[in-house]
C-alpha cells in the first residue's frame, strides 16, 4: 500500500467517528480530506477558522472557486445553508466549546495525550495558528497522522520532545497502522490496519500500549 492509499485509509476511518449533527473543524492538510468520506445519510457541519460554517467536500477538478477556500488556502465547496462570519465570531465558536470534534495533524503525540504539531526547532514557522484554540476548546480531539516520520521514527512517544501545542487534550489517534484511544490509564490500542499486524504496531510505537481484549481491524 502506497502513502496516498494509507492517507485515504486514515481519513476514511476518522469519518466513522463523526455522528449526525456534529459540528467539526478539520485542520490543514490531510484532515481536510475527512469531508470527502461522510455518508450521505448524516448531516455534519464543518467549520473553518477563516469564517465559514457549512464546508462541503473538495470541488471537482476544474470547478474550483477562488473565493471559496479553507484556513489553509485549499479549495472547498459550500453546503446549502452555509454561513460566513468574521474571525472574532469564528474563534468565539471554537473557544466557546461549540465544536464537537476537531481533526488535526501532528508531529508528535505522547502517552499522556500531549500534542506537538506546530514547530520544529531551527525551522522558520509563522506560529501555531488556531490549533491551540481548537485543542483547548473542542469536546473531542482526533489526530490524523502517519505512525512514523520520514526517518522511520515513531511519532507516538512516551513524552513529546518538541514544543507542545497543548497538554493532555488528545482523545483519539488514527494512523496508517492503528486506532489508539487516550485514556486515564494510558494509550489503548483498539484497532490495527488490515495491511499490518499487532506486533508491527508495537515495534513502531515508542509509547507504552494497552492492548484491548478484542482488537479490531480497519482498512
Amino acid at each position: 500500500m502506497d502513502r496516498k492509499e494509507k492517507r485515504k485509509m486514515i481519513v476514511r476511518r476518522i469519518a466513522q467517528e463523526i455522528k449526525d449533527g456534529d459540528f467539526v473543524n478539520l485542520g490543514i492538510g490531510m484532515p481536510t480530506e475527512v469531508a470527502n468520506y461522510i455518508p450521505e445519510d448524516i448531516t455534519v457541519y464543518f467549520q473553518s477558522e477563516n469564517g465559514i460554517l457549512g464546508v462541503g467536500p473538495a470541488p471537482e477538478p476544474g470547478k474550483e472557486d477562488p473565493d471559496l477556500i479553507n484556513a489553509g488556502g485549499g479549495y472547498i465547496t459550500e453546503k446549502k445553508g452555509a454561513a460566513y462570519f468574521d474571525s472574532c465570531t469564528s474563534f468565539a465558536i471554537i473557544r466557546g466549546g461549540h465544536l464537537d470534534m476537531t481533526v488535526l495533524g501532528a508531529l508528535q503525540v505522547d502517552q499522556e495525550g500531549n500534542l506537538a504539531n506546530w514547530m520544529i526547532p531551527g525551522k522558520l514557522v509563522p506560529g501555531m495558528g488556531g490549533a491551540m484554540d481548537l485543542v483547548a476548546g473542542t469536546k473531542k480531539v482526533v489526530i490524523a497522522m502517519e505512525h512514523r516520520d520520514k526517518h522511520g521514527n515513531s511519532k507516538i512517544l512516551k513524552k513529546c520532545n518538541l514544543p507542545l501545542t497543548a497538554a493532555g487534550k488528545v482523545n483519539l489517534i488514527v494512523t496508517d497502522m492503528a486506532v489508539i484511544e487516550v485514556t486515564e490509564k494510558g494509550l489503548l490500542l483498539k484497532e490495527v490496519a488490515a495491511w499490518t499486524n499487532l506486533e508491527e504496531v508495537k515495534q513502531a510505537t515508542e509509547a507504552d500500549l494497552i492492548v484491548a481484549d478484542n482488537v479490531g481491524t480497519f482498512e
